[in-house]
């Protein structure tokens, strides 16, 4: 009898994570940065030039060794007036961020399950089955799990970025530095904020298809899938390398114990991880 049904059982195409969700999504956080960033390089700029560290403004002594008479009544703290201006800015790019932040997070959750629901629809109709899925409870439960996770990880962006920008600035202040090197470190900090926002897109798109696949295939009554390792990266896991060689065999509603981990994952769960899996599914003849 168990030869039998190994026989009729097959294994349906994984569904990977859809580009094109990931790009737009990233697009959009990118916009978000790049006005947030030239919001900051201007009015911190402005703000560095009226109040110039005493160190980058202090001119040197006369042909006589005197000190140069000062001409002005000694200026408001350059090291005040920039943290006023950053708090400033602080407030305003948050309170944006934390704007934009459901509206955008349900849109990428949105697009990502009706995605992932269609490309499984597909995959099945050509096994055979023909399916209708609906929202249901569980199904709505991830879903708002998953705009949950986002609006707050794209709050997180600004106020990850808005607080290493407000540490250079005041190092740089202290130390006396000339607009061009806080310039420099806006740029870098930039940069660094892009790169956490495009592992974001990347992993949120990961997670956020291997969550509504695991409750339609629950839902649909498949119990098993194989792990598939993604075969990319440049620095994959061993185990899920192992599991993707073995064919490893997991209960859907459980997932597998990683013991790198030493938890039950689903594939695309961890970050940077982009396995898929097969679906098992019994009783063709």
């Amino acid at each position: 009898m168990r030869a039998d049904q190994d026989r009729q059982t097959r294994t349906l195409r994984p569904v990977h994570p859809n580009a094109g969700i990931e790009a737009a999504y990233r697009k959009r956080l990118d916009v978000l940065i790049a006005e947030m960033n030239r919001s900051l390089v201007h009015w911190l700029s402005a703000a560095y030039r009226a109040n110039e560290p005493e160190m980058a403004q202090d001119a040197p002594p006369d042909a006589g060794g005197h000190e140069p008479r000062p001409e002005q009544p000694r200026r408001r703290s350059p090291a005040m007036a920039m943290r006023d201006r950053m708090r400033r800015l602080t407030r305003q790019w948050q309170t944006r961020f934390d704007e934009a932040a459901p509206d955008l997070a349900k849109y990428f959750a949105t697009a990502a399950a009706q995605r992932s629901d269609a490309t499984l629809k597909s995959i099945l109709k050509k096994a055979g089955f023909t399916v209708q899925f609906k929202l249901t409870r569980t199904a709505n439960d991830v879903l708002q799990a998953t705009i949950a996770e986002n609006v707050a990880l794209i709050k997180s962006i600004a106020s990850q970025h808005l607080t290493q920008v407000e540490g250079a600035v005041m190092r740089s202040v202290q130390a006396g530095r000339d607009l061009a090197t806080l310039a420099g470190e806006l740029e870098h900090q930039y940069g660094v904020t892009r790169r956490r926002a495009a592992f974001i897109a990347r992993d949120q798109n990961n997670k956020a298809t291997a969550t509504i696949q695991r409750v339609r295939q629950v839902e649909l009554g498949i119990t098993e899938a194989i792990w598939v390792h993604s075969g990319g990266g440049r620095e994959p896991r061993p185990t899920h390398l192992k599991a993707g060689r073995d064919r490893q065999r997991y209960e859907i509603s459980k997932g597998w114990l990683d013991p790198a981990v030493g938890k039950l994952i689903l594939p695309g769960e961890l970050p940077n991880c982009r396995c898929v899996a097969r679906a098992v599914v019994p009783g063709f003849s």
